[in-house]
């Protein structure tokens, strides 16, 4: 744990601390649950948003990647990815931001997402002016309600069209169940069973109709132990390599461990069961609500009550014996949103300070 990290008290606050040793067993955790066979691992770099994370990920051997924004697929390119899927229907700027990536990056393949025929046109034109062509994957609603088109005869309309338009080589179907959040293994597999089934007839209808065999990419980190166990597919965990607390309470069948930690310090006591420490809105994701935004390991009773731009409120059940200046560390609910407030990370090796990880793709433009 943290408190015994040499020259913690030199540290300042709020920072977030990653602790190299356990981000090394989540990769060969992630690793593990798809049997050594990291071709089917294509893991989402959203979470982490680092050089340092990505290179370490490369060196368990994996080579395919899924982002969600221009910035993230940039840094993959700078890091020699060999393919990277860009997890977003661009439009507009950001099909042209696509295409000056393709060729800042040669050594790197880019794809792209689409659920719209128009947008599809207007990506592939783009492209085909250039004399070039896009790898592109039909994003498909499983249930999400999010994006993507309905696995239905939309979808095969969809296919056939995207083979027509110059620019664009059609790869495969990209499906998304973030909706299915049961904390029951057995509830979440028979879901996932059942709304892949239209997608895995558009599977099998797609296949029947390219000389080449169509990839799917399915899920994220939630059924990440369903998805894991399939050979038919590729599975896209993000937040594994970090973990938080949001996902220890709803994936108990996932053996990861927090690797990331928030560090606060008190800065005021207001009543004999409040305390107040620098974990701000701007410290820490806001999105949840107010009670789980972020757990102390060692100090389990505490529950915030109050958040504001710069403090946030905890309430002790007794009467505490806190002083001002003490030093808390924390597991965020929602580490993705919490590491992108920060421009780096602060990295631990040995429980000693070794150098820190810049959070480079939390801008939203890097070169291109």
């Amino acid at each position: 744990m943290l408190h015994q990290i040499k020259g913690i008290e030199k540290i300042d606050s709020p920072a977030l601390v990653v602790i190299h040793e356990t981000v090394i067993k989540n990769i060969d955790e992630m690793v593990r649950m798809v049997d050594g066979d990291v071709n089917r691992l294509r893991p989402h770099i959203k979470t982490h948003k680092t050089a340092e994370g990505i290179t370490l990920m490369q060196a368990a051997g994996i080579n395919k990647f899924k982002c969600a924004t221009i910035a993230e697929a940039e840094l993959l390119g700078m890091n020699n990815a060999t393919d990277v899927l860009l997890a977003y229907q661009p439009l507009g700027p950001k099909i042209e931001r696509l295409y000056q990536l393709t060729q800042q990056y040669p050594a790197t393949t880019f794809s792209c997402l689409t659920d719209n025929i128009e947008v599809a046109n207007e990506i592939g034109q783009l492209f085909h002016q250039h004399g070039r062509e896009i790898n592109i994957y039909i994003d498909i609603n499983v249930g999400m309600n999010r994006t993507g088109i309905l696995p239905d005869e939309g979808a095969i309309e969809l296919h056939d069209a995207i083979q027509k338009i110059k620019g664009l080589s059609f790869s495969g179907i990209h499906a998304y169940d973030g909706h299915i959040r049961q904390s029951n293994h057995l509830e979440k597999e028979i879901l996932c069973h059942e709304v892949f089934q239209p997608v895995l007839g558009l599977m099998n209808n797609f296949s029947s109709r390219n000389t080449k065999k169509p990839i799917l990419i399915a899920g994220g980190s939630l059924n990440f132990a369903t998805h894991s166990t399939k050979t038919d597919r590729e599975s896209s965990p993000g937040t594994p390599i970090f973990w938080d607390h949001g996902y220890q309470r709803i994936c108990p069948d996932q053996a990861y461990n927090p690797a990331l930690f928030v560090l606060t310090r008190i800065i005021s006591l207001p009543t004999p069961n409040r305390i107040c420490v620098d974990l701000g809105y701007k410290a820490i994701a806001s999105e949840d609500d107010i009670s789980k935004r972020v757990y102390f390991p060692l100090h389990p009773s505490l529950i915030p009550v109050a958040h504001s731009e710069e403090h946030l409120i905890l309430e002790t059940p007794t009467p505490h014996t806190f002083k001002i200046g003490d030093i808390l560390t924390g597991i965020p609910n929602h580490v993705c949103p919490t590491v992108a407030l920060y421009d780096s990370l602060i990295e631990v090796k040995k429980n000693e300070v070794s150098g820190s990880w810049q959070v480079l793709a939390r801008r939203r433009k890097i070169n291109c």
